[in-house]
């Protein structure tokens, strides 16, 4: 019988090589996504295998059987729960990934948005089965940021390899690439000579003592819509007035990112369908250079937000073709909007050349004049303004409380001293002065003993993009004030929004939720702070692996995070140091009466990824 083949043995021959085929297939998977070139094990969209390593990227969702993650969202002792050596590391294309803004996104879940509303520029974040789990890789050749104010002036080419902007807009001096730097002459599209004339200018029209905007304190928070690569705020801050520089991330692509690059507060957002993440009454100015904005869609909604967050007397500068043109179209535009602003009680406090300046009424009394049935209407008394995260526009005009009625303004101190007077709208919270005076001491106390801890780490310049991701009245970023810095003050969705109180302290910040990646470019912060930050998304059921994941995609290289929490979140922190590439720098006890409280330091190592990954430079 030699040479017949045994049926059985042929059998068991075939079922050892699958066996074994299936398992070199698993090994190359797993590991391949750990270790490979440039990124090459990257996680898609979709990928089963993001859970598998105990994280749905920033979620905290739910299963498809309605069971979350345990793994993902234990804080305390985890003895069925895997905390992971390493993270795999993003594909090199997804250096830049912002998940709750991903176009690709998008395209591949086959959202059905109205682009003329702009709701493809809004947040849309993943769900739980398409989200990352690995870390942002920073771009081939990245170095640690200019400092600033140099960094005013220019950035490195490696760190936001795209010019294409300066060539678009060669002849309006935003940017120009000089060797490995990319600078910022200081011009825009309606300001080629630069932002720092342009503002006296508009001083000048405001008869504004010495032609400085800031009108001796008064002009403090400004809200820039479309505004670029950020230089308008950027000159605005020698004048001690600071402003939130709003793009969304359309055809001018990274024109946020070379704002926060540049250390300029910036945000990105759109004027769309949603509110803006912003309270009532927030900033004395808006300012829109050819922010190519059609204001007079949909009733004028998007300048009814603008009235929104304008406070009583506030002030938005048009600078646009339809504020001088004289062909048809541009004068049809321009009757039609000051027929509008006409009907919202605007009137015109300068006009000049390019340049129009509109004020918004101190009071409702002109709102009270109106004919019945005049368009835009009065907000019914049931609209909160100041309900933002999620909440649709209205085309309606948000009338001033009783008090702020008969005060006429908004009752502010000139800064600095608004900064640490007791704000009118202390009392919507039923806070004291004294609680508020009492908030802004213990706050100065502790953030003497960060930067003690912090010492030998730092020096005068290594800090410039802050955020406090539970800001509370603000007394964090108040503390920093002699410091050369700025700070993003994050204020919780769904507690007090005590945002108000933090731009009436002429601060800036905004509403978010932290179960949700922030809007923001990787890499654009050099310190975080989180006070009892993760506490909150536990009780939230939100996974603290994927809250580190995205603080660690936020926090540039080299950058620090301070975290003030309970002992056992420090724990839960303390597994992750190495898959995370963080260092421990320093660990004390809380100085105040919140005795159950520590504080923990960590610094982000530079890592970078080029033939194979290296773990550090």
């Amino acid at each position: 019988m030699r040479g017949r083949t045994d049926g059985s043995q042929k059998k068991r021959l075939i079922t050892i090589v699958c066996v074994v085929a299936i398992f070199l297939v698993f090994l190359y998977a797993y590991y391949g996504s750990l270790f490979g070139s440039q990124g090459r094990g990257a996680l898609e969209y979709g990928s089963k295998s993001l859970r598998k390593l105990g994280s749905s990227y920033l979620g905290g969702d739910d299963d498809e059987d309605g069971k979350q993650d345990e793994s993902s969202t234990k804080f305390g002792d985890d003895e069925d729960g895997v905390t992971p050596k390493s993270f795999p590391v993003c594909d090199d294309r997804h250096s830049e990934l912002i998940p709750c803004l991903d176009r690709n996104l998008i395209y591949q879940m086959r959202l059905k948005l109205d682009l003329s509303l702009m709701e493809h520029y809004e947040r849309h974040c993943p769900p739980p089965e398409r989200r990352y789990n690995c870390l942002i890789p920073p771009p081939h050749g990245y170095k640690v940021p200019i400092k600033w104010p140099q960094s005013r002036d220019e950035v490195w080419k490696a760190n936001i390899p795209h010019t294409h902007l300066a060539h678009e807009k060669s002849d309006q001096n935003w940017m120009v690439v000089k060797g490995d730097k990319i600078n910022f002459p200081g011009g825009g599209t309606h300001f080629h000579y630069g932002a720092d004339k342009y503002i006296a200018s508009m001083a000048n029209m405001l008869n504004f003592s010495k032609n400085i905007l800031n009108n001796d304190g008064r002009l403090r928070t400004v809200l820039d819509v479309g505004c670029g690569v950020a230089s308008f705020g950027g000159y605005l801050l020698s004048s001690n007035i600071v402003a939130m520089s709003l793009a969304p991330n359309d055809v001018h692509q990274n024109q946020i990112q070379f704002a926060l690059e540049r250390g300029i507060p910036a945000y990105l957002g759109v004027l769309g369908t949603k509110r803006l993440p912003y309270p009532s009454r927030s900033f004395e100015l808006a300012h829109c250079s050819r922010c190519r904005i059609d204001w007079l869609q949909r009733d004028g909604i998007l300048l009814l937000e603008l009235d929104r967050v304008l406070r009583p007397g506030g002030y938005f500068a048009y600078s646009s073709p339809e504020a001088y043109a004289q062909d048809d179209e541009d004068l049809r535009i321009w009757r039609q909007m000051s027929a509008l602003v006409e009907r919202m009680c605007w009137r015109i406090a300068s006009k000049r050349n390019q340049t129009v300046i509109w004020q918004k009424p101190l009071n409702n009394d002109c709102y009270m004049t109106r004919e019945p049935g005049t368009l835009p209407p009065m907000c019914q008394s049931d609209n909160d303004p100041d309900a933002v995260w999620g909440v649709p526009m209205e085309a309606c005009i948000t009338p001033y409380s009783e008090h702020d009625h008969k005060a006429r303004g908004s009752g502010l101190a000139p800064w600095p001293a608004r900064l640490t007077s007791p704000p009118p709208r202390l009392s919507d919270f039923g806070y004291s002065t004294d609680m508020f005076t009492k908030d802004t001491e213990i706050w100065q106390r502790r953030v003497e003993n960060y930067w003690s801890l912090l010492d030998s780490k730092i020096s005068a310049d290594t800090i410039r993009n802050v955020m406090d991701m539970k800001a509370n009245l603000g007394s964090f970023a108040a503390a920093l004030r002699m410091k050369n810095v700025w700070v993003m003050n994050v204020v919780p969705e769904d507690g007090p929004n005590t945002l108000k109180i933090v731009y009436d302290r002429g601060l800036i910040g905004s509403i978010h939720n932290w179960c949700e990646a922030y809007s923001t470019y990787p890499r654009t912060y050099d310190l975080l702070h989180a006070w009892n930050v993760l506490s909150d998304i536990e009780k939230k059921g939100c996974s603290g692996e994927d809250l580190l994941l995205e603080m660690d995609r936020i926090l540039r290289p080299t950058g620090f995070i301070i975290i003030k929490d309970k002992q056992s979140i420090v724990d839960f922190i303390k597994k992750y140091l190495t898959a995370l590439h963080w260092e421990a720098v320093a660990t004390s006890d809380s100085s105040d009466d919140e005795g159950d409280e520590v504080v923990f330091i960590v610094q982000k190592k530079m890592w970078l990824t080029s033939e194979s990954f290296r773990d550090s430079e």
